[in-house]
């Protein structure tokens, strides 16, 4: 009997694992994939949790990687469905994770069960599954990465299951990811009162020029393999609900995806290049920490 991945999709989906929380999917999956002779080594580190699973020990491996983690459902009342629920109705599969990944992660996972039961590769297959990708990502397939490496494992060919179809199953197989860059700039000036400016120093004129002179550049306008490097102003905040009052601090967050053509390292470079700029522009203080994944 072959397994269901439309059924595993909605167990999977009924285990709420909102980044870093797993929720019980990865025991889920384990036990589907031991009960058909696959090896598991669940991996944490940083309070993540994580699967590897393995059927058997020859080469050549091929990997499959994905995730289980979702991002929070919002507003449950503005759901037609219960997000956690995995219900079926109308011919849909309706879930937090039903498109992000978790159908992705149990359409591989029941295909390799059936494989291996029906026809025993000479190889092996190994499923790495991560749950900090909606998070920062530092913890998950890297963990995995680093794991291997220690224990000499590894793969040969791996499919990631991230969607990429934007209409219709089948239509974009991609090859590669762009890099994604996030800074937290912190713009630091003197307290004071709106009435005697002279007597402050207001970081929010610094920060907005920079933040103009970063979302202005043109990155570049694609390359070979990948569209244009974007760049997306996310958050701004000074934590101040007084009207008159000129704020000691001010914070922005930047998100950078960035094509073969950057490095995080040279944007880096460039933001806090700008950043002294501004700075020195306005007699402030500017800083800047960067997550690169």
């Amino acid at each position: 009997m072959s397994t269901d991945p439309v059924a595993l999709t909605a167990d999977l989906i009924r285990c709420p694992s909102v980044t870093p929380a797993d929720g019980g999917a990865l025991a889920l999956l384990a036990g589907q994939l031991e009960a058909a002779g696959f090896v598991t080594e669940r991996i944490e580190r940083g309070g993540i949790a994580n699967l590897y699973a393995r059927w058997g020990r020859q080469a050549p491996a091929l990997g499959f990687n994905g995730h289980t983690d979702v991002v929070p459902p919002g507003d449950a009342a503005a759901w037609t469905h219960d997000p956690f629920g995995g219900v079926v109705a109308e011919g849909l599969l309706y879930g937090r994770g039903a498109a992000d990944m978790k159908s992705g992660v149990a359409a591989f996972a029941a295909a390799a069960v059936d494989f291996v039961t029906a026809t025993p590769p000479a190889g092996s297959v190994i499923l790495a599954i991560t749950g900090d990708e909606e998070g920062s990502a530092v913890d998950g397939t890297c963990a995995i990465l680093d794991w291997m490496a220690a224990k000499g494992e590894r793969m040969d060919h791996c499919l990631v299951g991230e969607p990429t179809c934007p209409t219709r199953m089948g239509e974009a197989i991609k090859i590669g990811r762009r890099g994604s860059l996030t800074a937290h700039v912190t713009a630091y000036g003197v307290q004071g009162h709106s009435a005697y400016p002279e007597r402050a120093k207001n970081p929010l004129p610094a920060l907005v020029r920079l933040l103009d002179r970063l979302a202005t550049r043109e990155l570049d306008r694609g390359t070979a393999d990948f569209g244009p490097s974007t760049l997306a102003i996310t958050s701004i905040d000074t934590g101040n609900t007084a009207s008159n009052v000129i704020p000691a601090e001010t914070r922005a967050t930047i998100n950078i995806r960035f094509n073969d053509a950057h490095s995080g390292a040279s944007l880096s470079a460039w933001i806090e290049e700008e950043a002294d700029r501004a700075a020195a522009e306005f007699g402030v203080g500017i800083a800047a920490r960067f997550e690169i994944s």
